[in-house]
């Protein structure tokens, strides 16, 4: 894979974070508009996002290794893939991408360029599916890159669309869209006021993900193949 110097990989993670809030803000705008049953919307909004993050991934991934996600690359960087000035500047392009992601939602659809949310995102309940969707996230990158590094951006895409319907918060599994998302009085939206638990739960599983699936893929201590023990 070629080297890119960092202003393009952070051109690339913001331009990605950027075009994933606007299809994920601009599929719920348009789905609510056009859809009276809230299941419905949902659907549409989850599949126009599962679909984006395929596109994305396959594309941007091999400049930046498209992270798109705070929680993401503070993985990579405790894996010591990435530098911390590196890992920083990644976060800032994420977030800032983020933010403009839902501007330019807002300017399709002839909304305010920001809108503070009203939309009630909080509780225990949906802070542990948060933390549960960032676990399952980072398990399907680490194990996708070992097992199947040409399918990452497929698994990824799937999994997503899994977790929207699976966990109570619909999945957001990412600091940076969440942040996006408190911006928009929409249907994707988020209280500001909500973001802490999130983000802190996010993290979190972000964490116990990188523990956990590391362990799982280690190497070493391996049992002998049948064909190797000494039989009786």
């Amino acid at each position: 894979m070629p080297e890119f110097d960092l202003p393009r990989r952070l051109a690339a993670e913001a331009l990605g974070t950027a075009l994933l809030v606007a299809t994920v803000v601009g599929s719920g705008i348009m789905a609510e508009g056009l859809a009276k049953d809230p299941a419905l919307a949902l659907l549409a909004n989850t599949i126009s996002t599962g679909a984006i993050l395929v596109v994305l991934i396959a594309v941007l991934g091999p400049i930046s290794g498209a992270h798109f996600n705070p929680a993401v690359t503070l993985v990579f960087r405790l894996r010591r893939e990435l530098s911390t000035n590196d890992a920083l500047m990644y976060v800032i392009a994420q977030i800032t991408g983020g933010i403009v992601g839902t501007m330019i939602a807002h300017l399709m659809f002839g909304l305010p360029l920001l809108n503070e949310s009203m939309k009630i995102r909080t509780g225990g309940s949906q802070w542990f599916s948060e933390a549960v969707a960032s676990f399952g996230l980072i398990a399907t990158i680490l194990a996708g890159l070992r097992f199947q590094r040409g399918s990452v951006p497929w698994l990824v895409g799937l999994y997503i669309i899994a977790a929207y319907w699976f966990t109570a918060s619909t999945s957001f599994a990412n600091p940076a869209v969440a942040v996006a998302r408190s911006l928009t009085n929409t249907f994707s939206g988020i209280r500001p006021r909500d973001l802490p638990g999130f983000i802190t739960a996010e993290l979190c599983g972000a964490i116990i993900g990188v523990i956990v699936i590391g362990w799982l893929l280690r190497e070493g201590n391996r049992a002998a193949p049948i064909s190797e023990e000494v039989q009786p």
